[in-house]
């Protein structure tokens, strides 16, 4: 049964509570998973890519059921539910170092991000409103970065004990999470939808039917979407891979007499999370050119070539610094890239269709990865981790020939030449 949460436990308040235990958790699930997985489970470079593969397929399945409960049952009950599911995950990893373990234990974290995917959001515009939401999510997102360096910090030193000690840990700071949330979360600004006005399974085929449409006829979200699944193809692998590669291919040195897995993997997630923070300051200065132009297709086909580069340097390079430039390459153009297709996407879709299409995108790329990654998977198993890098790489290729080959419409021609008061 809830209790009323006292004076200072603003929603607001709540929200940070959840955002700052969830950021701390998944850190420190995070940094050290796939090294867990590679050196104490002992998994294969195919059984690590099924592993991702099964979350994906999960998470690809379960979104739509689960969402149904927060829109219309209740979003504290949907959170509740995913932390649990969360935590139990993580823990079935960090308590039995198996492979049919992991792979159970992707399925019930799948099933419990669905639950959490959006709900945390939703909940915060419903509680204080929209007008007073946008502050607290900037809040949030400052709060996740930093509680993310505590949390990979924290995943190191327990780490040094025992490898799948950060899964245990976080798994049950997901499931003290959702105790406190279900004493004292409020869910004072949502109302339970009636049974008449609920969406039924002909509302969401007719959506679905629109997307489709939105998508055949414009030619930028055709190949935006396109790209969405020659990106799915190609990361599962290298995102499961790239770790096997640093553990398999290099001598890690020790580091102040430690274990080196533990401080060089810490190492490498603490310079990912800085470049992150980087790129994010660049975005808020530069980006907004970009994303004001109006066919950027030149930029991201360059920045898509950037990542292709980047996964072969990964892949190939004899030496450890340079392999692992090759996976902050990556990194870095992704981060740039993402804000300036959203916004190309949404600038070529109409209002009714627009959350249909985004989401129908976000799926294709799920799908992606679950057919791409058990094939580079297997090719990794079979001729060896260089080549299923460089399978990743030839994957996502094509994306950069769509983008560059995309030429502006016409009326977006006129426009620029308008605008800039030149006769072409």
């Amino acid at each position: 049964m809830a209790l009323t949460p006292p004076a200072w436990l603003t929603p607001t308040r709540t929200y940070l509570v959840h955002v700052g235990c969830s950021s701390l958790a998944y850190a420190l699930a995070a940094t050290l998973q796939i090294v867990y997985q590679a050196t104490v489970v002992g998994l294969t470079p195919i059984q690590l890519v099924l592993v991702g593969t099964v979350l994906e397929a999960t998470v690809f399945l379960c979104e739509i059921p689960t969402g149904i409960v927060a829109d219309q049952y209740s979003r504290k009950l949907s959170i509740i539910i995913g932390a649990l599911l969360t935590g139990a995950g993580f823990m079935i990893q960090g308590f039995i170092p198996s492979f049919p373990a992991a792979i159970a234990s992707s399925i019930v974290w799948g099933i419990g991000f669905t639950f959490l995917s959006g709900a945390g959001h939703a909940w915060l515009v419903d509680e204080v409103g929209r007008e007073n939401a946008l502050p607290a999510l900037t809040r949030a997102r400052q709060l996740d970065m930093f509680v993310t360096i505590i949390g990979t910090l924290c995943a190191a030193a327990l780490g040094l004990i025992y490898l799948g000690l950060p899964l245990i840990i976080a798994g049950a700071a997901f499931v003290v999470l959702a105790g406190f949330l279900a004493l004292f979360m409020t869910e004072n600004g949502w109302t339970r939808t009636p049974p008449e006005e609920r969406e039924t399974f002909a509302d969401m085929g007719r959506q679905l039917a629109d997307g489709f449409r939105a998508i055949r006829s414009n030619r930028v979200v055709m190949v935006l979407v396109l790209v969405s699944l020659f990106v799915g193809l190609s990361s599962e692998a290298f995102d499961r891979l790239w770790t096997d590669r640093i553990l398999t291919d290099f001598n890690l040195p020790p580091m102040f007499g430690l274990d080196p897995n533990v401080m060089w993997f810490t190492a490498f997630a603490l310079i990912g999370t800085l470049i992150a923070l980087v790129i994010s300051l660049v975005v808020n200065k530069v980006s907004q050119n970009a994303i004001n132009n109006r066919h950027p297709n030149m930029l991201l086909g360059t920045l898509m070539a950037v990542q292709v580069v980047g996964i072969l340097i990964m892949g190939i390079s004899p030496w450890i610094a340079i392999a692992l430039s090759g996976l902050w390459m990556r990194e870095a153009a992704q981060h740039l890239a993402g804000p300036i297709q959203i916004a190309w996407m949404n600038r070529n879709l109409e209002t009714k269709s627009r959350a249909t299409v985004m989401s129908m995108s976000s799926q294709v790329d799920a799908f992606g990865q679950v057919a791409g990654g058990p094939a580079l998977g297997g090719v990794g198993s079979k001729w060896g981790l260089t080549a299923a890098f460089a399978g990743s790489a030839a994957v996502l290729s094509p994306a950069i020939f769509l983008f560059m080959r995309l030429r502006p419409a016409i009326r977006h021609k006129r426009a620029a030449t308008a605008a800039a008061g030149t006769d072409d």
